[in-house]
């Protein structure tokens, strides 16, 4: 069923909407994945503040080179869909391999783009293995606060330490003195 040129415009208008805000996508073909398991997908990718869109290639291509990406046209061969990340390209990429071991005959990782690069299938899987952004704020609000616990620390044993001395003194003075 041909697609009206009118219709054509507002696919490619909307595809560059979702690239303008994004720091990059996933793509993957989606061959057999079920209407129920594509709203399963998108679901969970909403929650991280993905999306998840079927798309037509040769108006994917062309809405990538207008907006000035790169088209990477072996990727874009078949059933395609893209999951577009908006902001958290790793928590993206981990959510649509958590989801591709599930259905891994049907859904399959082409590769991806991320910064105007485009990548491989290990380069996205890598991307993927990467910890989240909250992850990240936990683990440097860590190295923040481990230079003043260990401060603490010193300060403690250090007035730990005086006061033992002081102790010793004193007990050393007094058995002198008996």
């Amino acid at each position: 069923m041909a697609i009206s040129r009118k219709k054509k415009e507002e696919l490619v208008a909307h595809y560059g909407e979702l690239i303008d805000n994004t720091s990059g996508f996933v793509i993957t073909e989606y061959r057999g994945l079920t209407v129920a398991q594509i709203s399963q997908l998108r679901n969970k990718l909403r929650e991280i503040d993905a999306k998840y869109v079927v798309t037509k290639n040769t108006l994917l291509k062309r809405t990538l080179t207008d907006a000035g990406w790169p088209v990477p046209e072996e990727l874009l061969v078949g059933p395609v869909a893209v999951a577009i990340a908006n902001g958290n390209f790793p928590g993206t990429a981990k959510a649509v391999f958590e989801f591709a071991k599930e259905f891994p005959d049907i859904l399959v990782v082409k590769g991806g783009i991320m910064d105007g690069e485009v990548l491989d299938v290990s380069s996205v899987k890598a991307i993927s293995e990467l910890p989240s952004m909250d992850e990240l704020r936990a683990q440097l609000a860590g190295l923040l606060v481990q230079p003043a616990t260990g401060l603490v620390s010193v300060l403690n044993s250090a007035t730990g330490s005086l006061v033992n001395v002081l102790q010793a003194y004193v007990q050393e003075n007094s058995d002198d003195a008996a």
